[in-house]
């Protein structure tokens, strides 16, 4: 490792260091305006610091069309554990307080260049397909399914590209319980946004949705855990099974006490299913945020 001279601090206002206290002010809810960048860094990492004055010379020349958030790892283990940063440099980008593109390692200026510049145009004027994209969302919220589907259908027939869109058009078919359909829509993504975080959280959905179908009732499980905590099978089950009731908290707090119990039990399941469920929740979801610092306690204590 080189321990040499840290990365030196961010200047301007479109470049600033992030903390565990103030992520959600400075990502989730400055990208619901603005995208933002996030540059997961540490002081002994050496590609780091051909990458963050890369990233931040190409978000300077941006004018103002993108932010950029710089965590040090060292120092907030916490939300590193929390976005599953596994090495570093791990660069992530914001919009409308979902991550929506990434990469990890250090990059040619040319392509570090293309990325701030993809992300960037995020926040470009879209002909109003931002404000569609809400309406249907709100639809879906509301229960409106079918003009949902139908409004979802409508942008992408003027944006074949829009990930949210097919997101959005796959969630309508889980909430009618047609998962097959959902899995077509997906499947029906151009390759380049079949990556995207909102395609992949349905996709953890559609995966949690399935396995509810196969777990035995809510209160038979309850109390076969209750009469043998140490079973952890019946707890995976029992959590799986609160999750496909709606109660997610309740299934979120039931794998994080098999994590206590043994973190290691099937190959690290109960962990693997917390991140399937945190996976198909919006980055900002108060159960997703507090489950996912609850795990990093655990993981890191």
């Amino acid at each position: 490792m080189d321990f040499g001279q840290a990365t030196p601090a961010p200047s301007g206002a479109n470049i600033y260091d992030v903390s565990e206290a103030d992520f959600m002010a400075k990502v989730i809810d400055a990208s619901q305006e603005t995208p933002v960048i996030v540059d997961f860094w540490a002081p002994w990492c050496g590609p780091c610091k051909t990458l963050g004055p890369a990233l931040e010379a190409a978000v300077t020349a941006a004018g103002g069309k993108v932010k950029m958030a710089k965590i040090n790892v060292d120092e907030n283990q916490g939300i590193a554990g929390q976005m599953r940063v596994q090495s570093i440099p791990t660069v992530f980008a914001f919009y409308q307080g979902k991550p929506v593109d990434g990469f990890q390692g250090a990059l040619p200026q040319s392509e570090i260049d293309a990325f701030v510049t993809k992300v960037a145009d995020m926040n470009e004027e879209d002909g109003g397909l931002a404000d569609a994209i809400e309406a249907a969302e709100a639809m879906l919220a509301e229960g409106e399914l079918d003009d949902a589907l139908e409004t979802f259908t409508a942008i992408l027939e003027e944006d074949p590209n829009a990930v949210a869109a097919f997101a959005g058009l796959a969630k309508c078919h889980v909430a009618k319980g047609d998962f097959d359909a959902a899995e077509a829509v997906l499947n029906g993504a151009p390759a380049d946004v079949a990556t995207g975080a909102a395609i992949e959280a349905v996709q953890a959905q559609i995966a949690l949705a399935r396995e509810a179908e196969n777990a035995g009732p809510v209160d038979e499980l309850r109390a076969k855990v209750a009469a043998d905590p140490a079973d952890m099978a019946a707890k995976l089950e029992l959590a799986t099974a609160l999750h496909g009731t709606g109660d997610v908290a309740g299934a979120v707090d039931v794998l994080l006490d098999a994590v206590r119990a043994d973190r290691d039990w099937n190959e690290a399941a109960a962990k693997t299913q917390l991140f399937k469920i945190f996976d198909a929740l919006a980055p900002n979801d108060k159960v997703a945020l507090d489950g996912r610092r609850k795990l990093s306690s655990i993981l890191f204590a």
